[in-house]
């Protein structure tokens, strides 16, 4: 399975059914006829003041053609099989059902069998009595030479001109001359790095990207080989002529596939190419001509005058008609970055950073044994970590950045350093963990106590508990032990203890750990928790493992 399709022979039913479930539109209740109508129009009620407007042509373009049906834009539209016209019967009858006195325009794309199968649709409404009249929408420059350019996403934009004249109650000629005015005005071009793949089918084997492919899956006028977006951009924009001054509107169109990422950065080429002075008016980038799967984009540009700027910004109810933007320059603010408080300007304790000096030892002591540990449930790097914590540490001692006297200044500076001398989560989890007691420092806690506040926070923020086998299962049982009066060698054999059972504990709860099997954690002592234990071995004065 490579698309989220039923049958492909249900394919073009099934997505206007899911159109129609949320879209103010009615559906034909006829299998050889797939006409999507606005559900509020009736041809011997609005029909008879407001000119009704047709398109359609084979699916597999959607969000076209049925996605523009609503006041507005579009009063109908007859879908085909994929890539296929619809019948000539099919027309006939999105025709009787449309058209009133005020009469009717159908829009065609300029493709054989939508040109021949429309164009006889037309006639016969007229030998029946109805004032049909048609334009042909030729806005490809792929190909400037062929006498018979297709049409592309530019017949959006005659949809949509028609529409803002049908719906000011403009009549049957003027709209037709509107369209036709529009027809002549407007030029699209497109690219795209894949073909598309048609339901049901294997995918196609063009992977070379080409330069003007059709929305039908046809090969492009050349091959190309974009080094960019910036570069596909200016290729597209050259094969448009290269346009110079403007304003343009541009419509920029996905035909498929592109993320919206591509779609950003395509969007920022074309305007800064273009000029942001020279675009009035930005439709998109959205899919709105597509060819199902293809990966690439097109882009269509009509000259800004005030009439056509007044059409395209009009208040539509079709539901896929992007919402018109206005160009202006980037606007930028400087943010304000947090200034690195002061550090060691408070006052200083000799003996602590004796103390602090062997406790960042024995983690530098350690890395080799903790990347060990690591490596056979993580990715190998918590002894790197940590040591490079230690080492951060030990530098700022000597320069005399710490202030070991004062405990809340000490514990802020520490917060900072392990922040930004410590990758990964450990680092973070350290910062929160002595930023948090600084806070409970100032109100005069003690160290144990302030220590549980910051593991509190870690908790919260790292979403691990006691038991998750982190390094919470030496710590929080080490603190604990100091918390309640006992002494350091007590607090030393409780986050051993804690340690030891992270190596018989055979499922993680957070961390690189809980993506392991469980027999690979089986022994395995977690290496967070092994560093912990390790310190406060070192606090109690006893000799740390290498």
């Amino acid at each position: 399975m490579h698309h989220f399709y039923n049958a492909p022979e249900h394919l073009v039913s099934e997505l206007l059914e899911g159109l129609a479930m949320t879209a103010s539109v009615t559906l034909s209740d006829h299998r050889d006829a797939r006409i999507v109508m606005r559900a509020d129009w009736q041809p011997d009620r609005e029909g008879r003041q407001q000119v009704a407007l047709i398109s359609g042509g084979g699916s597999g373009h959607e969000p076209a053609h049925a996605g523009f049906v609503g006041q507005g834009m579009l009063t109908a539209a007859v879908a085909g099989d994929v890539f296929a016209s619809p019948g000539v019967e099919a027309i006939l009858a999105g025709i009787r059902a449309c058209c009133g006195d005020a009469g009717c325009l159908l829009i065609i794309k300029n493709y054989t069998g939508d040109r021949l199968n429309f164009g006889l649709a037309a006639e016969r409404a007229r030998e029946e009595g109805y004032r049909v009249e048609t334009v042909i929408v030729a806005d490809d420059m792929a190909l400037p030479e062929t006498p018979q350019p297709r049409g592309l996403a530019g017949t959006l934009l005659v949809h949509k001109m028609a529409g803002y004249c049908a719906n000011r109650g403009d009549d049957l000629e003027a709209v037709h001359q509107a369209a036709r005015h529009m027809i002549e005005r407007v030029r699209s071009m497109g690219m795209a790095l894949s073909s598309a793949t048609l339901p049901g089918q294997e995918a196609s084997s063009r992977k070379t990207p080409e330069l003007g492919l059709g929305i039908h899956n046809e090969p492009g006028v050349r091959q190309v080989t974009p080094e960019n977006a910036d570069d596909a951009v200016s290729q597209v924009l050259e094969a448009l002529g290269r346009p110079d001054s403007g304003p343009w509107v541009v419509l920029l169109n996905n035909l498929g596939s592109c993320s919206p990422q591509e779609m950003q950065v395509i969007k920022r080429a074309c305007l800064d190419q273009l000029g942001r002075a020279n675009v009035a008016l930005l439709l998109g980038p959205a899919p709105l001509m597509t060819s199902l799967d293809m990966h690439g984009f097109s882009i269509t540009l009509a000259p800004a005058d005030d009439t056509i700027l007044e059409a395209l910004s009009a208040p539509v109810q079709a539901p896929a008609w992007p919402t018109a933007q206005k160009v202006h320059d980037i606007e930028t603010f400087s943010p304000r970055f947090s200034q690195q408080p002061p550090a060691g300007e408070g006052r200083h304790d000799e003996a602590r950073e004796q103390l602090i000096a062997r406790l960042a030892t024995t983690l530098k002591k350690s890395e080799k044994a903790l990347d060990e540990l690591d490596a056979k449930v993580g990715d190998g790097d918590a002894g790197a970590t940590f040591a490079a914590g230690a080492n951060a540490v030990l530098k700022a001692l000597d320069e005399g950045r710490l202030s070991t006297g004062e405990d809340a200044l000490l514990a802020s500076e520490l917060g900072h350093l392990f922040a930004t001398a410590m990758g990964g989560s450990s680092g973070v989890l350290l910062s929160i963990l002595m930023t948090s007691a600084a806070q409970e420092l100032e109100e005069s806690a003690g160290w144990p106590r302030a220590l549980q506040a910051g593991i509190e926070r870690m908790q919260h923020y790292g979403g691990a508990e006691q038991g998750d086998r982190t390094m919470l299962d030496a710590l929080i049982p080490a603190i604990e032990t100091l918390a309640n009066g006992n002494s350091t060698d007590a607090a030393a054999q409780a986050a051993r203890a804690g340690a030891e059972e992270t190596g018989r504990m055979r499922k993680a709860g957070a961390g690189r750990s809980s993506l392991v099997p469980e027999q690979a954690l089986d022994g395995v002592i977690d290496p967070g928790a092994e560093a912990v234990a390790r310190l406060f071995e070192t606090l109690a004065g006893r000799d740390a493992k290498d």
